[in-house]
């Protein structure tokens, strides 16, 4: 996390949210060789994450031996902000981006609960989907789903802390942050959310401009 508390101001039902809305990111531990990290989509209710990992993958493994701590990483849209946008001289360049970091206990939970967490988690996503009828495990042959299932493992992480970083120019004039918000939203850092960052730029400058 940015250690610059003009960055890290938005409250934890915030930070919560927008961790819930992405639905992915990083589960790290340390493991036996060292810090090993596994990418998965994730559902969030009530302060408890809920994922799946492939039965091989490390991190699966590590949990074999019983609950670990851990970290979830969560990042958001990020780019690189030209001083050439903001209109002013004597600036250097930044990047701009949002994460947010999950701390809590990670554990393998019982094989059982995969079914449902699985419907839950393709729901979740399905409905952002709309109107298209939603994807339903139901549509997937009962033996190719049962022999899939096998090949994964539930695990749940309960929440005990949560700090976020939403770098968006916050120690910029509005004209300059608007001014990098602007060349960023039209596409000035080709292959980056850049758009999105925008966004944030923007609605955050509507309520703490300095």
């Amino acid at each position: 996390m940015h250690p610059n508390p003009m960055f890290r101001r938005e409250p934890r039902a915030h930070l919560l949210a927008f961790a819930q809305e992405r639905g992915f990111g990083a589960f790290t531990i340390v493991g036996s060789e060292g810090v090993i990290a596994a990418h998965a989509p994730f559902v969030l209710q009530e302060e408890r994450v809920a994922a799946h990992l492939v039965r091989g993958n490390p991190v699966a493994r590590a949990l074999q031996g019983g609950p670990l701590s851990a970290l979830l990483i969560v990042a958001g849209p990020d780019g690189y902000v030209s001083p050439d946008w903001y209109g002013t001289d004597g600036r250097v360049p930044t990047w701009n981006y949002v994460a947010v970091h999950l701390r809590g206990t990670l554990r393998q939970v019982a094989q059982s609960e995969i079914r449902a967490h699985l419907d839950q988690l393709s729901a979740n996503f399905e409905e952002r989907l709309a109107p298209k009828p939603p994807w339903t495990t139901d549509k997937v042959d009962t033996a190719v789903l049962a022999d899939l299932m096998k090949q994964i493992v539930p695990v749940a992480m309960t929440i005990v802390s949560v700090e976020g970083t939403f770098k968006l120019n916050q120690n910029r004039t509005p004209r300059e942050r608007a001014g990098a918000a602007s060349a960023l939203d039209g596409g000035a850092t080709p292959g980056l959310d850049t758009r999105a960052l925008a966004t944030l730029m923007r609605a955050r400058a509507e309520t703490d401009d300095p």
